[in-house]
């Protein structure tokens, strides 16, 4: 089916859902002004646009209210469903008020019915968009996969298409009252440091990465670790199976954790020390020159 059969209609039933871009990207060049920015239709450039489509682009873009300075907004024009696979095709406008180009990375968006509840939730690349130029609206189609579709029925009106912010912020050091007040700046930087270099989590991911373990002289055995949350909301824990393994691949201790009031911020990395007491420790003299943390499944 060809792209532009999906854009037919010149009426819209979806709403605008606008952030400052401030807050997800550099603001070097930010705009001090407080006028409303009018925005230009804008195709990617792959898109030959045949004239009778042309009329219905240009038809809604005039729509479109003015954004205020330095915006990002998703304007909903109509969803469908596709029978093929049962997803929905989620066509709205990508604007932007910036003065200047911007190219848009990956991000988490939402479909939300008229009272803020989530209809679907997906990540997204949305580089895919191309170079999105100053002050301009660029129709797209959003296809929202039926596994990421929490409801039954579209939504028929009043729907908004919105950013995750959470998503778009860069990945951060998370750290606990307690490791705020007790560590040093260049402490806290070395931890800042050694959690950035690490691999970068998928989106929806969760892990554990040991950074330090110990042999206390009581025979109990210290393991610090970054837990890290590649997840767009916060997630509470509330108890954690975790095991050490040394170097010569040897369960060294093993035990589950309760904690109370436990939580790992989205997309960010928090660092904890588990202490094993001694009845957990299964291996005495570990080669604790390479090792590993892992959650118990």
């Amino acid at each position: 089916m060809n792209l532009f059969s999906f854009f037919k209609k010149t009426e819209k039933t979806g709403k605008e859902s606008a952030i400052d871009s401030t807050e997800i990207m550099n603001t070097a060049n930010a705009s001090s002004s407080t006028e409303a920015v009018e925005t230009k239709l804008s195709y990617h450039p792959s898109w030959n646009v045949p004239q009778e489509q042309e009329y219905v682009f240009r038809f809604l873009a005039n729509e479109l209210e003015p954004l205020k300075p330095n915006q990002i907004s998703l304007s909903g024009i109509e969803i469908d469903a596709d029978p093929a696979t049962d997803g929905w095709l989620v066509k709205a406008f990508f604007r932007s008020s910036l003065d200047q180009t911007i190219q848009m990375e990956e991000a988490e968006l939402l479909l939300l019915d008229e009272n803020e509840e989530v209809l679907a939730a997906q990540q997204f690349d949305l580089s895919e968009l191309g170079d999105i130029p100053g002050r301009s609206a660029r129709p797209w189609i959003f296809v929202f996969d039926k596994e990421n579709i929490t409801a039954e029925e579209l939504p028929k009106e009043n729907w908004k298409l919105a950013f995750n912010v959470q998503s778009m912020m860069p990945h951060r050091l998370d750290l606990a009252a307690s490791w705020e007040e007790g560590l040093a700046e260049e402490q806290k930087k070395m931890l800042a440091e050694t959690a950035e270099n690490l691999p970068k989590l998928n989106p929806r991911e969760m892990n554990i990465t040991g950074f330090q373990v110990k042999a206390e002289e009581d025979g109990s055995i210290a393991a610090s670790v970054f837990i890290r949350n590649g997840y767009s909301k916060e997630i509470n824990i509330e108890q954690l199976p975790l095991e050490i393994i040394d170097a010569n691949q040897d369960v060294v201790a093993r035990g589950t954790f309760q904690l109370e009031d436990f939580s790992v911020k989205a997309n960010t990395t928090k660092p904890w020390t588990f202490i094993f007491p001694k009845s957990l420790v299964q291996k005495e003299n570990a080669d604790f020159s390479r090792w590993v943390a892992k959650i118990v499944q």
